[in-house]
């Protein structure tokens, strides 16, 4: 199999470090890929076929190289479903090395298995059959995701610049990423070179629990305004994958039902309604793009600093400063 092409998470066009859609964010990846891991995990590919291609990198070695593979595995990595293939005999017979087929869901993407008499969904743009008669169905309306068969050894090069897991990461890790950073904190967050998996929901969610404004410089945060935010970071996205993430736009998981989080959202698309915590208006404001979500008063926006009074140039006459 040849090595992938695909650009590098920095690179990516669709927005993997910086995105301006709202996409499936860390919870709702970790929930489709344990629904992929129950329900597919140990199943072997038996064919591929495929529509509309302008998301695939080489949709030709998908075609050639993924027949025979069976599916090891399937992790979450950021918002990247990762899934692990033992080595098959691909389609000219010839037994090919170790690969993962790696996707990015996009804006609209949705991986899940069907039976071959189900319905198939608009947009449907990939299918997989499985050895137990199923079908993997890739279905994405926009088609920002993306989808790339690569060498398991090239997995590393293609992942290796995204940040640290906020639900493994330690405090004092967290800390380290955010010290000397002059962005704005909700800048930082969304940054997938500092916390891979974050997205504006969750984002929002988290500065609001912490009572921290979106627009604080991350350097001036207060160490126990750095704990809080860590804290509230894995407080919340726990919540959603116990909830199996949040259904704000067409999100569903591989059983084909919403997640629930979005009942439990704070200040996310609330602007105007009441803060649950004080009551005041939630407001809005645009950070690094993107549209976020605060109160007013349970997170008050950072202080400007004042300008120094520079003295005025002058002549000096007899000890004194005489303005030109």
């Amino acid at each position: 199999m040849r090595g992938s092409s695909m650009p590098p998470p920095q690179a990516d066009a669709c927005g993997i470090l910086a995105e301006k859609f709202p996409v499936p964010e860390l919870p709702e990846v970790e929930t489709l890929a344990r629904g992929l891991r129950e329900q597919i995990a140990g199943r072997r590919i038996l064919s591929v076929r495929l529509g509309k291609t302008d998301f695939i990198d080489d949709p030709t070695a998908l075609e050639r190289d993924l027949p025979g593979n069976r599916i090891e595995s399937v992790a979450r990595y950021g918002k990247f479903l990762v899934l692990r293939l033992a080595p098959g005999n691909g389609a000219a017979g010839a037994k090919s090395e170790r690969a993962c087929l790696l996707v990015h869901l996009g804006m609209t993407g949705q991986l899940a298995p069907r039976l071959p008499e189900e319905p198939v969904a608009r947009h449907t743009h990939a299918f997989f059959a499985l050895d137990d008669g199923r079908e993997l169905r890739y279905t994405d309306i926009r088609r920002f995701g993306r989808m790339a068969l690569v060498p398991e050894a090239a997995l590393d090069g293609l992942l290796g610049n995204l940040g640290l897991d906020p639900l493994e990461t330690t405090e004092e890790e967290f800390r380290a990423r955010l010290a000397e950073r002059r962005a704005m904190i909700k800048a930082l967050l969304l940054d997938q070179r500092v916390l891979r998996g974050m997205g504006n929901i969750y984002c929002d969610e988290s500065l609001w629990r912490a009572r921290i404004h979106p627009t604080c410089h991350a350097a001036r945060l207060k160490p126990e305004q750095v704990t809080r935010l860590c804290r509230a970071i894995r407080k919340v996205l726990s919540a959603a994958i116990r909830l199996r993430g949040s259904s704000v736009s067409n999100y569903v998981d591989t059983n084909g039902q919403p997640g629930s989080y979005q009942l439990r959202h704070r200040v996310y698309q609330r602007e105007g309604k009441g803060c649950f915590r004080c009551g005041a208006k939630i407001r809005r404001v645009m950070v690094a793009g993107r549209g976020s979500h605060f109160c007013p008063r349970c997170q008050p926006a950072p202080r400007k600093r004042a300008l120094r009074a520079r003295p005025r140039r002058g002549r000096r006459r007899g000890g004194t400063v005489a303005a030109d």
